[in-house]
Order: structure tokens, then sequence, then C-alpha cells
């Protein structure tokens, strides 16, 4: 490969506490490994600056500023039929950034993460242009317009085609489209025709690891989720399951672990609910749980979520759309199960039988550190970038 790495991320890649970070962080390394990067990117609150130090000791130079409001981003998406989801990301700073980074002449790869940061690639481009969809978010959208109604129905449904439309166009100018799972690529291929490459998420297996951390101190028979609060799929698991599973489960205590829990999360605690909100490390809540659960009625791509918990060897109890990009097996690495009532039989199962849960726990863990490495899973991307 010749020349430097633009590397264009949708937010800083760090902390690497949330599931786009944690793709973002790992692929910004491995790209380092290969040539200087210089990475560009939004950033969601003018207090994320502060990680800017942390992206210099990888990358040949930061630049990020704050992104305006979202209702700046709508006014700019009706205004030019951008997609909302991608015109809320535009920063003029930005754009500024990247023309003056390309050209200096030294750019031999482009790379963006994101679908939103495709529109700081310029169509005019003598770099190589690898395209990170990670997941199609298009889909993502159509799936939610078709359970919303009303006007809110209609804003997703709309979103859903205007966005579909921007990835096809971007994905006819990049010379390479990445996803995060087989699953992901596929359905971007059947739906649209063009061609896509699949590198894989992986996960820090002696970060993750039972013997790194105490575990938390919590209740028990403990049931644990962890994630971003308030990222409306999550949002929607943790309520439905403990409105309707929850309630099927004799005496166990549900834990729900992550920053910036909404009203309608943190209104869910009670004698058998803690929520924590942000915590500094969710290892030792993992740790201390005898079921983490991925309940998620809509999921795309791989749950860094549960390749964690995997990775701490605690059962996994997931739906069907969680479980759906992770290749592991039903009843042996980690357990499917959708609807309240089956659900509740498998954490049931699993907590009055703690040697079967043992086993399934160790098993994840051992395929994890054979499957999921992240050397191994981003390998391909010296080949990818020419």
């Amino acid at each position: 490969m010749t020349g430097e790495i633009l590397f264009l991320a949708h937010r800083l890649p760090w902390p690497p506490d949330r599931g786009d970070r944690i793709r973002s962080w790992h692929m910004l390394r491995a790209l380092a490994k290969l040539a200087p990067v210089h990475v560009i990117a939004p950033v969601d609150d003018p207090a994320d600056l502060i990680h800017v130090p942390a992206v210099e000791a990888v990358a040949a130079s930061v630049v990020a500023q704050p992104r305006g409001s979202k209702l700046a981003g709508i006014a700019r998406a009706l205004r030019t039929g951008m997609p909302a989801s991608v015109a809320t990301f535009v920063v003029p700073g930005l754009e500024a950034a990247v023309a003056a980074r390309i050209a200096t002449g030294r750019i031999g790869t482009v790379f963006a993460f994101s679908s939103q940061m495709a529109h700081y690639v310029p169509h005019e481009l003598a770099a190589r242009f690898v395209m990170d969809f990670v997941d199609m978010d298009s889909a993502k959208f159509a799936s939610l317009g078709a359970k919303a109604y009303g006007l809110s129905g209609f804003a997703l449904r709309r979103e859903a085609s205007r966005l579909f439309n921007w990835e096809v166009a971007t994905a006819r100018r990049a010379d390479v489209s990445l996803f995060v799972s087989e699953a992901e690529a596929a359905m971007f291929c059947s739906r649209t025709g063009l061609a896509a490459q699949v590198v894989e998420n992986g996960v820090d297996a002696e970060h993750f690891s039972p013997a790194a951390v105490v575990p938390a101190s919590a209740p028990h028979p403990l049931i644990v989720f962890t994630g971003q609060m308030d990222y409306a799929p999550n949002v929607e698991a943790v309520t439905a399951f403990a409105r309707d599973t929850l309630p099927l489960i004799r005496q166990a205590h549900f834990a729900i672990v992550g920053r910036g829990p909404s009203a309608e999360v943190r209104a869910l605690a009670s004698e058998r609910v803690t929520v924590t909100g942000e915590v500094p490390d969710t290892r030792p809540w993992l740790a201390a749980a005898d079921v983490v659960v991925a309940p998620l009625l809509l999921a795309r791509g791989i749950q860094n979520k549960i390749l964690e918990a995997m990775a701490m060897a605690r059962p996994v109890v997931a739906s069907s759309p969680a479980a759906e990009g992770i290749d592991a097996t039903d009843s042996r690495h980690l357990i499917v199960a959708d609807g309240p009532q089956a659900q509740a039989d498998a954490i049931t199962g699993l907590l009055s039988d703690p040697a079967r849960a043992a086993a399934i726990g160790a098993a994840a863990r051992a395929r994890v550190v054979e499957r999921y490495s992240w050397d191994a899973r981003l390998s391909p991307l010296a080949r990818l970038i020419g």
C-alpha cells in the first residue's frame, strides 16, 4: 500500500464504551499499524473533546469538532433532500479539514466509518475509498417505520427510503463496501445487487476475562443487561423484559447496566430492578451475573454486548435478532429464546442448573477466544485498503 490513510468516523473513536466506538477504535488501531492515519470526526458534545489526546496517541493527527443541533440537521435535510440521519453529522469545518488533508496529496486511502461520513468523501477522488457501513441502517429505519403509525411512521419510512438510496449511491462510488456480519452483507447484496465484503467485530478476551475483575456486589440470582441506555432498541428491550418476562421468573433481580438511561428506563427501578446508569467498568457486573440477557426486538450486525458476556464466561439468553450475527451454536455457546415465556423458561432453567450454566459459559468463552480475537477479525484490512 502507498500513501497515508484518512479515517472519517461519525464519532470520536474513544472511549470504546459503546458498539460503534468499540469497532471504530479497533479499526483505527489496526489501520495505524499499516500507515499514518489522520482522523477527522464530529463529536456529539463539546465535552467529548477531552478524549482527543487518547486518539492522538494512535493517530498521526486528529481534527474533531462538535456537530450542530439535531434541529439544524433536520432543517438541512429538508433543504437538501439528504437523509436526516446523515444531515445531522454535517459540520462545515470538518468538510474544510477533509479537503485540506486530501489536498496534501499524501492520502492513499479514505476510510469512512458509518454511512453518515460518506458525505465528506469527494466524488472526484484519486485515493482508494473504503466504506464501512457496519450495518444496513436503512433496514433499521424500515423496521421501525413498519411498527410506527401516523406522522412518526411516515417520517421513519421516508428516512428508510432516503437512506437506502444514499447507501446505494455511496456503495457505487466506493472501491470496497464493508459490513459487520454475513447477514448484513447478504441483505445489502440481495436488496441492491451490489457487492459487499465482511469484516466482523472481535472482543478483547484478555480484558473481558472473569479472572480480571472482582464481581460487583449485587442481589442474587442476578440477571444483567448491558448497553447504551438511551438507544431506542435497548430501551425497548429492557422495558419489555422488566414488564413481561421478569414477573415470570421467581426471586431473580434484574440489573440494567449502561450510560445515559432514558426517563423510561429510570422509571423501571424497583425492588427487583437496578438501573445503574454509567459505570466505570461493566465487567464486574458481568462477572456477578448468573445470566446475561440480550432480548432485543430490533438488532443489526454483531452485538458486542453478547461477545463481551461470552468472553466473561457468562451464560447468555438472547433473542433471535440479537444472536443472528454471532457465530455460535444455540444451547451450546448461548441460548436463543424469543418471547417472554420462552425467555423466562430459559433463564429459570439456567438458574436452577448451575452446572449447565457454567458449562455454557465456559463453552462461550472458548468460542470467543477461538473465533473472535480482534487481530484475526481485522486481518483482512491490509488487503482491503490495497
